[in-house]
């Protein structure tokens, strides 16, 4: 039986990935933060203090979506917006001690989710499928420019 490329690779992706974000979702609710506003968290804490758009292209989130998301954690007293110095009408984001605090709580959390969700998949085929998931991202990323390139002419 034939399957098409769009559901042997595009809807499993997108299935596997909604699963992932359910399941860590789940386990975030204690946290009282979700898995978007930890990918921007996480990054922020790796990252010290950065301007949005940056903030944006490291999180991969819209511009609207990273303000909603800032907005949110900002009320939290996750995170905290400063003054550029060096451009008055724009902002620099940084994570609190109370951000890094629960970034530090939630990290090894996760880890130990994730050591749930590989459970029975051999460090070989891990190794592998980060391979294959790379390559993709990659070749994806090059589509991205390429058409990005042929609008503009």
């Amino acid at each position: 039986m034939f399957m098409s490329m769009d559901k042997a690779i595009g809807s499993a992706s997108v299935r596997l990935s909604k699963k992932i974000a359910r399941i860590v979702n789940h386990h975030l609710k204690e946290f009282n933060i979700t898995t978007e506003q930890w990918a921007v968290l996480r990054t922020l804490y790796e990252s010290g203090l950065i301007t949005q758009k940056t903030l944006s292209e490291r999180s991969d989130k819209d511009k609207a979506t990273l303000t909603k998301i800032l907005d949110l954690l900002e009320k939290h007293a996750y995170t905290e917006r400063v003054q550029n110095p060096e451009d008055r009408r724009s902002f620099l984001i940084q994570i609190t001690v109370k951000g890094s605090r629960l970034v530090e709580e939630v990290g090894p959390y996760l880890n130990e989710v994730y050591g749930e969700i590989i459970e029975g998949i051999d460090q070989e085929k891990l190794s592998l499928y980060q391979e294959v998931l790379t390559s993709l991202e990659h070749n994806i990323d090059t589509l991205l420019v390429y058409e990005s390139n042929r609008k503009k002419e």
